[in-house]
């Protein structure tokens, strides 16, 4: 399965910040929304950054409760890994195990399309195994 299909069936929607903004709104960002990450851009195409509940954790951790006053930029990370919509699930997976990232941002012709995470990975492969269960079964009790 490509990372476009998964994206037809998931949404092109990507939550993106502002790199100025502070990490306190960032928080309340990922709190609303329910999700892990969101991609720093100021214009919703571009990626500047990302910026994850792990790097909030870190940056705390660190600097103490006054880096919520601080701007995103300053907890985000700079080296995004992306993805094209045409990479393969199972590729996907294997980077996001490797480089240990939990979300990774799709960027067609130089622009921000969507963003993948684990969780996504995980639902999309279990799809497929069932899939690929229901046809050996379908093949097994075909007379």
């Amino acid at each position: 399965m490509q990372i476009s299909q998964l994206l037809r069936r998931k949404g092109p929607e990507v939550a993106t910040i502002d790199g100025t903004e502070s990490v306190r709104t960032a928080l309340a960002v990922l709190a609303e929304k329910g999700i892990g990450a969101l991609v720093v851009s100021p214009d919703g195409r571009r990626i500047d950054g990302i910026v994850s509940e792990r790097d909030v954790a870190r940056g705390l951790h660190e600097h103490g409760a006054g880096l919520l006053g601080e701007p995103v930029s300053s907890v985000m990370t700079a080296q995004v890994h992306t993805c094209p919509p045409t990479a393969s699930v199972h590729d996907l997976a294997l980077t996001m195990t490797d480089k240990r990232v939990r979300h990774v941002p799709v960027v067609a012709d130089g622009a921000l399309v969507g963003i993948v995470s684990i969780g996504d990975v995980v639902k999309a492969r279990l799809d497929e195994l069932e899939e690929e269960r229901r046809q050996l079964v379908d093949y097994i009790q075909t007379p």
